[in-house]
């Protein structure tokens, strides 16, 4: 009687009249089998994106300091993640977060909505919540959102829309869109946020002049560090940061750096924005750091601002007057 193989491997037993053809498809089937579950857990259990115990900064960050670019990531069970996400993360919730600013000596942040969450700002005002207007909220939204779920989540201390033109980060709303909503943010005295692919830089231009509200770009403009200080990115970037309208977060020296850490070729770059601009430069870490393939030490990135920056007046700017001044945070 022919017999079927998975009967006989669920009855435990294998029997000896099987040739040899059979036992190798058996066990290539069984390999199979644990590569796909192992794929299967790798995306329903991805692994943490930030350092599970980063190092304590050599340098004392002034009072008041503030981190002005984080996300923050479910947890999945209270904030599930949206159905059609571009990327999964593990789990980065605010507790965690909390920890790290407490180590590092931070005292403010501004939590930007991840696109793993889509359009429910929930788990940022959750974490606004929790500090009690320490913190601000960057969200994200469509450009056909209402007049009154704009007034709501100001009053739960959110001050800026974020707009991404990152491949990766999946197709929204298009530049003439985001400033068009601009006319309706400057009423609750909102900006624009704006993550973009260095190369669009020049397309993007023109349109973000015509804001009507300050933008804030993203991640030094996400330039190639390889490329150099004279590269047209960076020098668009420069021609941008030249009206008072605009600000650029000096953040992400580990994404624009074509280096391991501490990412020496992205420091000039930072350097030069602090040293031109320095009362509209804002830091951030980018905690909990996706879509990286080396996860940063949060210490280590602290310390880049003796470099950054390397006078206390500059820091004190950087890190406290520009990000009180410009989120409203209490003296």
């Amino acid at each position: 009687m022919e017999r079927d193989h998975q009967g006989d491997r669920l009855q435990g037993a294998v029997k000896p009249t099987r040739s040899a053809a059979l036992l190798l498809r058996d066990g290539t089937d069984a390999m199979r089998r644990s590569s796909r579950t192992a794929i299967e857990q790798a995306m329903n259990d991805p692994v943490p994106s930030f350092h599970p115990s980063p190092s304590r900064p050599k340098l004392r960050l002034p009072a008041g300091a503030c981190d002005a670019h984080v996300h923050v990531f479910g947890s999945q069970r209270v904030f599930p993640f949206a159905a059609d996400r571009p990327f999964t993360p593990a789990d980065a919730p605010k507790e965690k977060l909390f920890a790290l600013h407490a180590m590092l000596g931070i005292e403010h942040c501004v939590i930007v909505q991840s696109t793993c969450h889509g359009f429910d700002n929930s788990v940022v005002a959750d974490a606004l919540e929790a500090k009690n207007g320490d913190y601000r909220g960057v969200a994200l939204l469509p450009a056909t959102v209402d007049d009154a779920e704009l007034k709501r989540l100001d009053a739960l201390g959110f001050r800026g829309v974020r707009f991404n033109f990152m491949k990766h980060l999946g197709k929204g709303a298009g530049i003439e869109e985001a400033i068009a909503l601009g006319g309706r943010l400057a009423k609750l005295g909102w900006h624009l946020q704006v993550h973009f692919e260095a190369a669009l830089i020049e397309e993007l231009a023109p349109w973000l002049k015509r804001s009507a509200v300050p933008v804030v770009i993203d991640h030094m403009g996400r330039v190639d560090a390889s490329l150099g200080l004279d590269q047209p990115a960076f020098r668009s970037l420069l021609d941008l940061m030249r009206d008072e309208r605009f600000r650029v977060k000096v953040s992400g020296s580990e994404r624009i750096s074509r280096k391991p850490a501490p990412w020496e070729d992205a420091i000039s770059f930072a350097r030069k924005l602090v040293a031109e601009f320095g009362e509209r430069t804002l830091w951030g870490s980018d905690w909990p750091h996706p879509n990286l393939a080396a996860v940063p030490d949060d210490g280590v990135l602290v310390d880049l601002l003796a470099e950054i920056a390397p006078t206390e007046k500059e820091r004190q700017a950087l890190l406290v007057d520009n990000p009180r001044r410009f989120y409203g945070f209490a003296q």
